[in-house]
């Protein structure tokens, strides 16, 4: 696998990339990286373990909880519950340490594991590679007391409900919601939550079997609610992916509200509310210049940052910032969580919808969304794009041409030999044209 951790833990095809053995592993470094830093000083420490409904969460479960005890760490199992709730009950119960296993929107046959710190946030990159350099070195292992013990807590599934329906600024009644759970780790803590908040919930992709997360449904399959939201003559829906840290929505007609939208919906409910602090939004490179361009004119700033939710979070900690997210629906509320929650953001999107009077499509009209063209240009010198004169000229020339009706965005993967081309503008065939014309120049420039 290379480098185990990638930018969202560790991910890969159970039992064969992530086996067992690994799992116990990582779990054992874990605690020893963040025990040799002080986290456990003074104190019996605990974590909290959580999974998605994936069938090979349940021996990875086995092999971390194993792990997590093997070294002294008590357990927590919190059972199928989304990557948010792991965070925030990492944080509320003061646990030294949270694990979830998912591997998110990916196919059954992955999973995943992610650690939280105390507080609730990801582990920086510095500790995972601390973690990866003490895998299976030799150690001391405790004996009698000094082994951790396991049990399940009921109460933690209704501790993290609590918690949403807490942050509820608006009630849901008369409100009649479809919800796809990608029979995900959602599949009860959404329904339930809508519920409670007044809303009548018709669901799909909510009985997972093990082997059909993400299956046809869920965020990455957003046709299947569009159809159910108006088979049902439905407000809205909301969708999750299988970890449910990310939410998309679907307006009573059956058009798609995505993560920009939801975020403009939220920024202006919250700047209304004076909880919008000072009156920011986060978002990265890769949101759509109409976002910027609505926030502009309701006299809100856009932060913009590199792709990746992690960046997203590191720049509103360090500007104060109490919202951002990315377009593909991971929305973080910072106020009320440390990581995306799509069930919150859900609630609180339709909340917006409630409490304002108006149609989910009325309120994301807010927005008008570019049309957005991405290119990939293959078997290229990457890390000569931004210093390749004949690319940047080119750039140049292109935003010229569509001046502030459009933008021009060139990305090196951080995986691949590829270069993303992105460029917005006022119609579909200029934005086509535009980058088409500069991924040719990409091509024969940086050709390997």
């Amino acid at each position: 696998m290379g480098r185990f951790f990638g930018t969202d833990g560790v991910r890969g095809v159970a039992n064969r990339d992530l086996t067992a053995e690994l799992a116990l592993d990582l779990a054992v470094a874990a605690a020893h990286v963040l025990g040799d830093a002080g986290a456990f000083e003074g104190h019996r420490p605990t974590a909290v373990v959580g999974r998605d409904p994936r069938a090979s969460g349940e021996f990875l479960e086995a092999a971390v909880v194993a792990g997590l005890a093997s070294a002294g760490v008590d357990v927590l199992r919190a059972g199928v519950v989304p990557t948010p709730a792991v965070a925030y009950l990492t944080d509320a119960l003061g646990a030294d340490l949270g694990v979830m296993l998912s591997a998110s929107h990916n196919p059954a046959p992955d999973n995943g594991i992610k650690f939280f710190a105390r507080g609730g946030y990801k582990l920086p990159d510095a500790v995972e590679d601390q973690i990866e350099a003490r895998l299976q070195e030799d150690w001391e292992r405790p004996v009698g007391p000094g082994v951790g013990r396991v049990r399940e807590d009921g109460d933690l599934f209704e501790r993290y409900v609590e918690h949403l329906i807490g942050t509820l600024p608006h009630r849901l009644d008369g409100l009649r919601v479809v919800v796809d759970c990608a029979h995900g780790a959602a599949y009860r803590v959404s329904p339930e939550v809508l519920r409670r908040a007044g809303a009548e919930v018709v669901t799909i992709g909510c009985e997972p079997d093990g082997l059909n997360i993400n299956e046809g449904c869920g965020s990455t399959h957003i046709e299947t609610l569009r159809a159910a939201v108006v088979e049902h003559r439905a407000d809205a829906g909301i969708a999750h992916d299988g970890d449910a840290d990310r939410c998309l929505a679907v307006a009573a007609d059956g058009s798609v509200v995505d993560g920009d939208q939801i975020m403009a919906i939220l920024a202006l409910a919250m700047k209304e509310a004076g909880t919008l602090h000072k009156d920011t939004l986060v978002a990265t490179v890769m949101s759509n210049l109409g976002l910027k361009l609505a926030m502009q004119r309701a006299g809100v700033e856009l932060v913009q940052t590199a792709v990746g939710d992690r960046y997203v979070l590191e720049a509103m900690k360090e500007g104060g910032y109490s919202l951002g997210g990315e377009q593909s629906g991971h929305v973080v509320m910072l106020e009320h969580a440390t990581t995306g929650d799509g069930v919150l953001t859900g609630l609180h999107l339709l909340a917006r919808v409630a409490a304002s009077g108006k149609s989910l499509s009325e309120l994301a009209a807010v927005m008008t969304r570019l049309p957005q063209v991405l290119v990939n240009v293959k078997g290229v010198d990457k890390s000569r794009v931004t210093t390749c004169e004949e690319v940047q000229a080119a750039v140049a020339a292109a935003e010229t041409e569509l001046g502030e009706s459009g933008r021009v965005l060139l990305r090196p993967s951080g995986t691949e030999p590829v270069v993303r081309v992105m460029v917005e503008a006022a119609t579909e065939a200029q934005a086509r044209e535009v980058a088409e014309r500069l991924a040719g120049v990409v091509r024969s420039a940086l050709a390997l």
